[in-house]
């Protein structure tokens, strides 16, 4: 029988001995034989190559290794470490695990020991004998600020964001969480309310966060920029929600989406909403609870009884930030609401505090006031301050100085034209409105008189103005061409006032010369342009005038942009950026008060001249603050042009007494000078054509003698203090401003002005 010479089967057969001893003595032939064909009978022989290794004998029997070998191998695998499985990731892995809760003690988020640590809560010392016994969940720790915001923040912005902190935590006021940040313009006040969302976003004394959500409250016109500042100081940390426009169930949808939002890290947890947008869809947003509300140019909620108030008033939050350069506007009542609004009951109600502070500290700051009604209101005034200061902070504007160039600025009081002046005397004669005055109050036969006299001031009407009224309803400007149009159709008080115009007068042609203030801002616009590469922002309350700048400009050819109200949010963003520019060729930028003038930064302009005054102060201090701000390098002029003798200087008179108001109770100045009696102010329909300025014949100056000063300001005054305490120029002399110097006898008749920084006072 024929064996097999598989290599498998030779394998099995060498260690029974029965293989063949011819393999042990096997050579491999050099060249194998060929089978001849036909002979089948002949055996083939096959050999095992050497180089071939035999199998492994398979059986049924598992093959067991040692148990401790086994137990080392899989405790091998189980020691290494955890890798996350990023290329090259360098991060720290955490000292936390998923599941597994934290052991030791809390610590704080930010180191509070670092160097320039802005830390606005330390937890108080604990005894050996305490840290035993007390529980490690609960051991308060350290609040501090980001070192992103705290390495920025300026001294007193580290000061304001521990005020703001204290305040909204109730560590101030026991049962109060609100505050006024009433910083003047150019302070950072945004940066500090950001800084302030931020930290109650991310911690508290107790380890987690204060607040789940928080929302911002502003004009529109503000909505892009406030998002705009919490990108820059934030970048991609967090996600505001910005809602500027949309339809109304786009709104409502996005509102409710962020009012739903729940736990220790939303993804939107801002909200910045105009006023308008909020009072349309205030049912949304009250349905649910809100962290923390600021509130931006929050004098709009001067009024307690208008309906963003109410809307406002109705959001569930304790906390409440309000911001406004200027929370004394009109009277103490609005400074009331305000006040009303973030801490509700510390000043009592409305009739409670009108009875107790309101008329003893009016009643005493009138110059008229005996020495008993004085007293009794510097009381009251006093303990008004105490109970604000404990939730409002106030910086002026002089701690701008160690950061800005300095800034001059000029009252300027311009000759009425004689065309002017008749027409100004003409509509008084016809219209007799000084007559149906009576003490102080105006009938209602008598308010188209008012109406008539604004018309003949200026006819261009502010974006607000519904309706005649009081104060706020007069206004006062320049150009004859304004009122043109009413003595052709002889409307009341104009009846023959046009042959009062030059034969030939066309309202259509620009004549400056007809118009004192007019010619003013012609040559200060022609002599800056021709000396220096100074820009100019020009601003006005009225549309018409800014119409009249158009003119003026097309014809002198100067290069202009102009934002009004009824340029879109983004539009707006764009050409100020553009104006700003070093590159950017327009030389004037024209400016709507009503419009927008909040915010705006316009600092490519270092030249900003007010062409007619408004009631409120607060406006004007508004639009002044435009190019005055932090990124400024030139030195800043800003020029206030009033008529000479008319109801502007009445006007400007009545700003003079707001804000002596407002410096007695925000800014705590016990030394400004009464001046005026509520009496003087009523004086409105008259007209002085022998004074340089009848706001210096009203102040009673004792360092001017015939009208020329003799005795400089106090040291230690600028530009933030009393009129009276200002430089008093009746000729150019005086003056440190090469501009207005050459400008001075086109219609200059007298001016006020005085600087920001007493290092730079030689400034040509």
């Amino acid at each position: 029988m024929r064996r097999s010479l598989a290599p498998s089967q030779l394998a099995k057969r060498k260690p029974g001995g029965d293989g063949s001893e011819d393999d042990e003595d096997w050579h491999p032939e050099a060249t194998p034989k060929k089978r001849k064909p036909g002979s089948e009978s002949q055996s083939w022989e096959c050999y095992v190559s050497p180089f071939r290794k035999p199998l492994a004998q398979l059986t049924n029997r598992p093959h067991c290794l040692d148990s401790s070998k086994h137990e080392a191998f899989i405790r091998s695998i189980l020691s290494k470490p955890f890798k996350v499985p990023i290329p090259n990731y360098q991060g720290s892995l955490g000292l936390r695990a998923l599941g597994i809760k934290r052991t030791g003690v809390r610590s704080a988020l930010h180191d509070p020991f670092e160097e320039g640590a802005l830390v606005l809560y330390e937890p108080p010392p604990l005894s050996a004998h305490d840290q035993l016994k007390i529980d490690k969940d609960k051991v308060p720790i350290h609040v501090v600020v980001d070192p992103v915001l705290s390495r920025v923040l300026r001294p007193h912005q580290r000061e304001g964001v521990k005020f703001l902190w204290e305040c909204v935590t109730n560590r101030r006021i026991p049962g109060s969480h609100g505050c006024i940040m009433a910083d003047e313009m150019g302070l950072g006040k945004t940066l500090q309310c950001i800084t302030l969302m931020w930290t109650l976003l991310r911690q508290s004394p107790d380890g987690k966060p204060e607040i789940d959500k928080a929302m911002v409250v502003s004009p529109s016109s503000l909505v892009k920029n406030w998002y705009n500042e919490v990108g820059k100081w934030l970048g991609g940390r967090i996600q505001p929600l910005a809602i500027d426009g949309g339809s109304k169930d786009e709104i409502d949808r996005k509102l409710a989406g962020f009012m739903n939002q729940r736990g220790l890290r939303v993804p939107s947890p801002i909200l910045i909403i105009s006023y308008e947008t909020f009072r349309l869809h205030a049912e949304v947003l009250q349905k649910g609870s809100v962290g923390l509300v600021i509130c931006d140019e929050g004098h709009r909620l001067k009024n307690s009884e208008n309906q963003t108030y109410q809307a406002l008033d109705g959001l569930n939050t304790p906390r409440r930030v309000l911001i406004s350069g200027t929370p004394i506007q009109n009277d103490l009542l609005e400074y009331f609401s305000l006040v009303h609004f973030v801490n509700s009951g510390i000043l009592g109600t409305a009739q409670e505090f009108k009875k107790h502070f309101e008329i003893p500290i009016l009643k005493g700051r009138d110059a008229d006031a005996s020495e008993v009604e004085r007293h009794k209101g510097e009381e009251r005034l006093k303990e008004l301050i105490s109970i604000v200061n404990r939730c409002l902070i106030r910086r002026t504007s002089d701690i701008l100085s160690k950061y800005l160039p300095v800034k001059i600025e000029q009252v300027v009081c311009c000759r009425l034209t004689p065309l002017q002046t008749e027409l100004y005397k003409h509509f008084l004669k016809q219209a007799k409105p000084a007559e149906e005055l009576k003490e102080g109050k105006i009938s209602v036969s008598s308010l188209s008189s008012i109406t008539s006299l604004k018309k003949l001031c200026n006819r261009g009407s502010p974006a607000n103005f519904t309706k005649p009224q009081w104060f706020p309803g007069l206004v006062c400007s320049s150009d004859p061409a304004l009122i043109y149009e009413k003595c052709v159709e002889e409307e009341e008080g104009f009846a023959g006032a046009l042959e009062l115009f030059p034969a030939g007068y066309s309202p259509k042609s620009l004549e400056p010369q007809l118009s004192g203030k007019m010619l003013v801002l012609d040559y200060i616009l022609a002599v800056t342009r021709s000396t220096s590469n100074d820009k100019v922002v020009l601003v006005s309350n009225y549309t018409q005038t800014l119409d009249l700048f158009e003119k003026l400009c097309r014809t002198r050819r100067y290069l202009y942009v102009r934002l009004d109200g009824t340029m879109s949010i983004k539009k707006r963003a764009k050409i100020v950026e553009r104006f700003n520019s070093l590159s950017s060729p327009e030389f004037v930028f024209m400016l709507s008060s009503k419009a927008g003038g909040c915010g705006l930064n316009l600092i490519g302009a270092n030249r900003l001249i007010m062409f007619d005054p408004d009631w409120n102060p607060a406006n004007d201090e508004q639009a002044m603050a435009r190019v005055w701000r932090d990124g400024q390098k030139k030195t800043c002029y800003i020029y206030r042009l009033l008529s000479t003798g008319t109801i502007e200087e009445k006007i400007f008179q009545r700003q003079t007494h707001k804000k002596a108001l407002s410096s007695c109770v925000v800014d705590e100045e016990q030394d400004v000078e009464r001046h005026f009696s509520l009496g003087e102010l009523k004086e409105l329909f008259t007209l002085n054509e022998t004074t340089a300025s009848d706001t210096h014949d009203k102040i009673k100056c004792r360092r001017c003698v015939n009208g020329h000063q003799v005795k400089p300001p106090p040291e230690g005054s600028d530009c933030t203090s009393d009129l009276s305490q200002w430089n008093h120029c009746a000729d150019k002399r005086g003056l440190q401003d090469s501009v207005l110097k050459a400008t001075w006898d086109a219609a200059v008749t007298f001016t006020f002005h005085h600087h920001s920084h007493e290092e730079q006072r030689g400034i040509p």
